[in-house]
């Protein structure tokens, strides 16, 4: 008797319907016993205006039924081109396990009680150094960033910090998303789900490795 949902994903002769996200639940919660640092990091990539690609390694702080978020400056490269051009990919590269998860899809700004929250939930050194932060814009030396950020903790003492306007986040509402997992001679198992939209049901195919 098949036990979990990815030995129902990798069987062909278990045609039922799979909840993708359900099984995203299943691989990350066996990534957060195995990997060593940051479970949660992922390669998200974006375009520019030019149509050419842009990828970073960002950190998954958020997920839902909705999609999934991270928060960053949206004055930033990545920011600027998000809000220009609202579309994504992200990879989730899992070594130990030998296993990815892929997605693409629509992107959308969180609300702002969303970014409140988190920002809330961050070290008081982070938010200090997040509202200091003029992100992907040219630096003259680190001493200068680092004499901002004493400059600003020294005016904000013992209060707290106020989440800047600029910090927000964004959600990945993912349209396809792809399970990878290594097999002997290059021989992987790869089963990719899409759906036409948040309301539609997902499908799944297998893909040659």
């Amino acid at each position: 008797m098949l036990q979990t949902l990815t030995e129902r994903l990798f069987y062909d002769a278990d045609r039922t319907a799979l909840d993708p996200l359900a099984l995203f639940e299943e691989w990350f919660a066996l990534a957060q016993e195995a990997e060593p640092n940051d479970p949660h990091a992922m390669a998200f990539a974006s375009v520019d205006g030019d149509g050419l690609p842009d990828v970073r390694m960002v950190l998954l702080n958020a997920r839902d039924e909705r999609g999934f978020s991270f928060f960053t400056n949206f004055q930033s490269t990545k920011g600027h081109q998000l809000l220009d051009q609202p579309k994504g990919a992200m990879v989730m590269h899992w070594k130990s396990l030998r296993r990815q998860i892929r997605m693409r899809g629509p992107v959308e700004q969180v609300t702002p009680a969303e970014a409140d929250a988190y920002f809330a939930s961050r070290a008081k050194g982070s938010q200090i150094a997040s509202s200091v932060s003029q992100q992907s814009r040219p630096l003259e030396n680190r001493q200068a960033l680092l004499d901002e950020v004493a400059q600003r903790t020294s005016q904000i003492g013992e209060d707290g910090v106020t989440r800047p306007p600029h910090w927000s986040g964004f959600r990945l509402v993912p349209s396809s998303i792809e399970f990878w997992k290594d097999g002997e001679f290059r021989l992987h198992d790869r089963v990719r789900f899409t759906r036409e939209g948040i309301d539609q049901p997902w499908t799944s195919q297998r893909l040659y490795p």
